[in-house]
């Protein structure tokens, strides 16, 4: 699967390691935040993902260790449609704490995955199937 990377300013090009799943994106800019401030960071990248698929871009397993930052949505949704020259990557920060991002820090990782197929809601009075026990059933150990 080939996909199209326009690189926006000075940014190392994006490579796929052999022992994960995910690549990894980098601040495109130095950024310095204050604890509780927002921001979107540029990932300096542009994609046209290919036709039937969308990326799902999360934080790396030590961003928060590293900087105290949280991605403000969790994980990002970026569609097939999201392809043109100006529809940059960003990752959606909130500080926890004072921090310096630093220019080419790796602060975030994405993956292509297959878009859901088309589905239908069908509305019922009952559902068929068995009790879990509601919300949090599992326990607490």
């Amino acid at each position: 699967m080939k996909i199209q990377v326009r690189y926006h300013g000075d940014v190392p090009p994006l490579e796929k390691l052999p022992q994960g799943d995910w690549i990894d994106l980098r601040a495109a800019e130095t950024v310095e935040m204050q604890a509780g401030e927002y921001r979107l960071i540029s990932l300096g990248v542009s994609m046209k993902l290919p036709a039937g698929y969308e990326a799902h871009v999360a934080p790396r397993s030590s961003t928060f260790k590293k900087w105290g930052i949280l991605m403000t949505n969790s994980v990002g949704i970026i569609d097939e449609s999201y392809c043109g020259d100006k529809d940059l990557w960003y990752f959606s920060a909130l500080a926890m704490r004072d921090t310096v991002i630093e220019k080419g820090d790796r602060i975030c990782q994405f993956r292509i995955v297959a878009k859901m197929p088309p589905v239908e809601m069908e509305p019922v009075v009952f559902l068929s199937g068995p009790e879990r026990g509601g919300f949090g059933s599992t326990g607490e150990k």
